[in-house]
Formats: C-alpha cells, sequence, structure tokens
C-alpha cells in the first residue's frame, strides 16, 4: 500500500466514525433527523408533536 491510499483509508474512516459519534451525540440530546415536512413522521418529534397538538385541539 502507498501512503496516499492509507491516508484515504484513514479519513474515510475518521468521516463515517464522526458521522456515527455525531448521530449517538444528538440522539442523547433528544434530537431527531426529523425535517418536520416528512409524511411518514410518527408525531415524536418535538416539531411534529407540538403541531398534532395543535390540530387535535381544533
Amino acid at each position: 500500500m502507498t501512503p496516499i491510499e492509507i491516508i484515504v483509508i484513514i479519513a474515510a474512516v475518521l468521516i463515517v466514525g464522526g458521522v456515527i459519534v455525531k448521530s449517538i451525540i444528538d440522539r442523547k440530546k433528544g434530537k431527531t433527523s426529523c425535517g418536520c415536512d416528512c409524511s411518514n413522521c410518527s408525531g415524536s418529534c418535538s416539531c411534529c408533536g407540538t403541531k398534532n397538538k395543535e390540530e387535535n385541539s381544533k
């Protein structure tokens, strides 16, 4: 293996690891990936949950 191949592999592992760590941290903080415009949302996110409460109270 040449040094450039090793650098590319290390960079790829760091990027994937960073994404995994960020998703774990966000989950621990209670954040979701919901953009509040999803049709398949269960309404459990903070944005859609407040929308559902407003719609039910009407």
